[in-house]
């Protein structure tokens, strides 16, 4: 049996989490059009008869301003760690870009090149050239060009992944889908909507906590903490007369429900925490 942890690595923006979520056939780590999305290391084990994967996504790599920054690179290092395929990511428009960063992972495991949104690129020759670039690099085993939102070359990416694991024992049952408790994915959907629904920096000064997760015998009872750093972003994120705060509940309330297959009761409350962004004690509160 196949088996081995598969780690993400690449700039903001470049498809981690649309990857993750294809190669897992399910969403598994939230998407925007932002960069700096994802946060957390978050695993995904994908098993099968004959194989089991544990995929992690892992926060763009970025130079840190502040300490939930240094938080995310330590989320990286750490999956440098033990990785033992690498699938570095590279939007396919400006690949070459990511070659001063790849180089300084300094690998010690296999490592694809994986050339994605290669379906917003007409010119083969384009897309030809930077595949020979990356081939000469001597961090990179193979160059896989695909469209991870097409799901275009996905299943070709899942094969030549499987030839580099190492066999062995399953780390996981076969019925688990992540080392993630649910109450961390139903925060993250709730941050997602934060993302799509709220303009320019606001995001980035935003978390989640969940508080409460009931199930009961018709409905799961959640109770969630969105935390600002300011009064004004807390007027933002509610909105005139509560309007925007009850759009973000509705749509998340929708995404959880499609998550936990489960009618939910969500509450949503915001808090102000000054600087909680710089704070050891609130980033450890918040998971982080």
């Amino acid at each position: 049996m196949k088996v081995g942890f598969v780690n993400i690595f690449g700039k903001p923006n470049a498809g981690k989490s649309t990857l993750l979520n294809a190669l897992m056939g399910e969403k598994m780590a939230i998407v925007s059009h932002k960069v700096q999305t994802t946060r957390h290391r978050i695993k995904a084990i994908l098993t099968e008869k004959d194989y089991q994967i544990i995929f992690s996504d892992t926060p763009g790599i970025i130079d840190p301003k502040y300490k939930l920054h240094e938080k995310m690179m330590q989320a990286v290092k750490g999956s440098l760690e033990d990785a033992d395929v690498a699938l570095l990511i590279a939007d396919a428009w400006k690949a070459e870009e990511s070659d001063e960063i790849f180089k300084s992972l300094r690998l010690k495991a296999p490592a694809l090149v994986i050339l994605n949104k290669a379906d917003t690129i007409k010119d083969d020759e384009v897309l030809q050239k930077t595949k020979t670039f990356f081939e000469a690099q001597p961090y990179c085993k193979e160059v896989i060009i695909i469209s991870a939102l097409k799901n275009n070359g996905v299943a070709k990416l899942l094969q030549r992944i499987l030839f580099y694991l190492p066999e062995g024992e399953p780390f996981y049952d076969s019925d688990d889908i992540s080392d993630m408790p649910t109450k961390f994915f139903v925060g993250e959907l709730i941050r997602e909507k934060i993302f799509q629904l709220y303009q320019e920096e606001l995001p980035y000064h935003t978390t989640v906590l969940v508080q409460e997760f009931k199930e009961k015998t018709t409905l799961i009872k959640i109770s969630a903490d969105i935390i600002v750093q300011r009064d004004t972003q807390k007027g933002i994120i509610l909105g005139e007369g509560g309007s925007m705060i009850k759009k973000l509940g509705t749509l998340a309330r929708k995404d959880i429900e499609e998550f936990l297959g489960s009618k939910v009761f969500l509450e949503l409350y915001v808090k102000v925490r000054p600087k909680w962004r710089d704070s050891d004690l609130f980033l450890k509160e918040y998971g982080y």
